[in-house]
């Protein structure tokens, strides 16, 4: 059984695949611990997976894990998370910018007793208009979201505790996130600075306009962290906020129309839709924290899932005899 498991997402990264797997088995066999190595080939359409293919038939060691269509990184790390055996779980990008040398530096921070390390690329190589300054951006607010103060959550290049990442759920685009997504359950987390190196060959496959996407997956971090398990506490503050303004305004022109017989209609048109549409507004807010708290209690219930999170369980030892023993 391996204690280390390092899983690697793979996405037309021919000219990578190689080299990287020659430095990478160099220094896990200076770590002297039980490992294994998880290529997940995202559906590429180079040579990746032949090249893969080959070394598994040389290397017990090697799981290759191919996915039926272009799924995306956070779907690649998952079917590799999901297929690791190991107690400790590392991943990095198949483009060689993560020198698997850094690994023993985030294993350092394991072994001090952190439930993930995450890698921070202190000297970024990217350019500082579509990649620095959006990503410093996106670090800033997620931080301040998350209460978690890392200063690089995009990087993939991190270290797991293997029970960290059962309480995970990934979907969308939330790898980059999953030390946010870990607070939620009281992981301890450290951040070790890395080598940013530039791709060997080809071209990211990132640009400017994930940032939008990036944008999103915040918010709803911010949500998952603070309304997870009482969405109530969201949507029925603002339901309750938006039906008592257009209840207010509805009473208040309904006194009008009693105190005075006016037209209600032709004075005050505007005042009487805007009452009407808060006041379903809220309706509609109070009702979908409703549902929201249905579908809490149905996720945790249906999975056998537990709100809470135990680091550990310690008991006093039974003596071997009460009171001492030959009496």
């Amino acid at each position: 059984m391996p204690s280390l498991s390092v899983v690697i997402p793979i996405h037309n990264e021919e000219p990578s695949i190689l080299p990287l797997y020659d430095r990478l088995t160099a220094v896990l066999e200076r770590l002297r611990k039980p490992y294994e190595i998880l290529f997940v080939d995202d559906a590429s359409t180079d040579r990746s997976f032949d090249l893969l293919a080959n070394l598994v038939e040389t290397d017990a060691r090697l799981k290759v894990i191919r996915l039926r269509r272009n799924f995306g990184q956070t779907a690649a790390l998952a079917a590799g998370f999901d297929e690791s055996q190991g107690n400790i779980v590392i991943s990095l990008d198949g483009d060689l910018q993560h020198a698997p040398e850094d690994i023993p530096a985030l294993l350092e921070k394991i072994d001090e007793g952190y439930d993930i390390a995450s890698g921070w690329r202190k000297n970024r190589l990217d350019n500082a208009v579509t990649r620095k300054l959006p990503s410093r951006i996106a670090n800033w607010l997620m931080a301040k979201v998350s209460h978690v103060e890392l200063r690089d959550f995009g990087t993939t290049f991190k270290a797991y505790r293997a029970e960290i990442l059962k309480d995970i759920n990934l979907y969308g685009e939330l790898h980059r996130f999953i030390p946010a997504l870990a607070s939620l359950y009281g992981a301890r987390i450290a951040e070790v600075p890395i080598r940013n190196n530039q791709r060997s060959s080809g071209g990211s496959h990132y640009g400017l306009s994930r940032t939008f996407r990036v944008m999103f997956d915040i918010f709803t971090i911010w949500f998952l962290l603070k309304y997870f398990t009482r969405p109530m506490h969201f949507f029925g503050k603002w339901g309750m906020i938006s039906a008592a303004a257009g209840g207010g305004v509805l009473t208040w022109l309904a006194g009008w129309k009693i105190w005075t017989g006016d037209d209600v209609i032709a004075e005050h048109g505007p005042l009487l839709m805007a009452g009407g549409l808060a006041l379903v507004t809220g309706v509609i807010l109070f009702c979908t924290g409703l549902l929201g708290e249905v579908l809490t209690r149905t996720y945790f219930e249906s999975q056998g899932r537990r709100i809470y999170a135990v680091r550990e369980i310690r008991t006093r030892r039974e003596e071997k005899a009460a009171g001492g023993s030959g009496r």
